[in-house]
């Protein structure tokens, strides 16, 4: 788990006005933060590699819309892990440092972080109880401790201007599920009995990529990026467990926040208990839950939003998202949530839905924010489309 500081020192580039993710220069003691599932994975391992070795039009999209939105702090989520970096060194130095059609002047980052996934990496256990461990294909990935057809599949990467505190960044990949007081032990409803047995649940994973806490050294103070990539709650059974998973995956970032004693919640490095109560933070990340529409537990994503810790400020809006999303409910997909506030397009069965945020700390204060999904017809629309989802950033002071 290292971190991996881009050499030569740069002139920092500033954060975009909050009004739009395009404007003029924002003040040095702002912040825009920022999430972002960039869709840049490959099934074959080592192909996000090979692909950003080439010209790669996805990939060329994907940076446009960073340099159009200029985030200080950044979660780019699915992005393939690989253990050299050799990815995020091609992303910056091929892509984001040169200036892309559509998108602004180069952006550089001093500074990042990425480790490794739970994603593609083989558990030895039968996950999907169909009667056999490992295999190919999806059969593969469903054994692996989250799903993924090689290790590093659907990874996560931040970037930042500022310097990461690297001796104290905590990770929470191996924390068990079984460990969190309360955890929702899938049930098979047929048989009204648990669907793995002890001996497997008493191994998993509850992270399916992994939990990080990055300390950002910023003008503001450090502010811990708490970053994830909660399973989506779908494609499972009547058990419903990756419901039950993205559940408590959200609910690990709750007991974080919560402060008392938790002698369970322990990182990787074998510290225990949460978040300091006076530490300022943004909580990002696709966590494959809206508030109100799709299949997940909606109560697991309120608690976030609600908590005592976490800044109420406006929903970011787009119109792009209100226009996709009007167009879906003339053919009967009809959004509950508001249409302006989704963050992503995900076909004619689910429509759109709000699965990405940013979720600044009390102690910081709500200056804008907004999703980049231009409207349909604009110029812009057409670096919009390198992924299902769309960029969510937050300005704060």
């Amino acid at each position: 788990m290292r971190i991996s500081t881009l050499l030569a020192p740069m002139t920092l580039l500033l954060a975009a006005c909050s009004t739009s993710p395009s404007g003029s220069a924002a003040a040095p003691e702002q912040l825009r933060l920022a999430t972002y599932n960039t869709s840049l994975y490959s099934d074959d391992e080592g192909g996000l590699i090979r692909e950003l070795q080439g010209d790669s039009a996805h990939a060329r999209k994907i940076a446009a819309v960073l340099q159009q939105a200029r985030p200080d702090l950044v979660l780019l989520n699915e992005f393939d892990f690989d253990d050299a970096h050799r990815a995020a060194d091609l992303f910056q130095q091929r892509y984001l440092e040169v200036a892309q059609p559509g998108g602004g002047e180069p952006l550089k980052y001093p500074y990042r972080y990425l480790a490794p996934v739970n994603t593609g990496v083989p558990s030895g256990l039968d996950l999907d109880n169909n009667g056999s461990v490992g295999g190919k294909g999806r059969e593969r990935g469903n054994d692996a401790w989250g799903y993924g057809l090689h290790p590093g599949q659907y990874g996560m990467l931040v970037l930042s201007r500022y310097p990461i505190d690297e001796a104290a960044v905590r990770t929470f990949q191996l924390l068990k599920w079984s460990s969190m007081p309360g955890a929702l032990r899938p049930v098979d409803p047929g048989t009204g009995k648990s669907f793995w047995p002890d001996a497997v649940w008493s191994q998993l994973r509850l992270s399916s990529k992994s939990h990080w806490d990055v300390p950002v050294r910023t003008p503001l103070g450090t502010v811990h990026v708490l970053a994830s990539h909660p399973t989506p709650p779908v494609f499972d059974g009547k058990e419903k467990r990756n419901a039950a998973r993205n559940h408590d995956e959200l609910r690990l970032w709750k007991e974080y926040l919560d402060g008392g004693d938790k002698p369970w919640l322990c990182d990787d490095k074998g510290s225990c208990g949460g978040l300091a109560a006076d530490a300022r933070f943004v909580i990002v990340g696709d966590l494959n839950n809206d508030p109100a529409d799709g299949d997940g537990r909606h109560d697991a994503i309120l608690e976030l939003l609600e908590h005592p810790r976490v800044l109420r400020y406006p929903t970011p809006t787009s119109v792009g998202a209100e226009q996709t999303s009007l167009a879906y409910a003339e053919k009967g997909i009809v959004r509950r949530g508001a249409p302006q506030h989704a963050t992503g397009d995900f076909g004619p069965r689910s429509g759109t839905m709000r699965l990405d945020y940013v979720l600044p700390s009390t102690g910081l204060s709500y200056i804008g924010s907004g999703v980049f999904w231009p409207a349909n017809d604009s110029p812009e629309a057409k670096i919009a489309d390198g992924s299902d989802h769309h960029l969510v950033w937050v300005d704060v002071k």
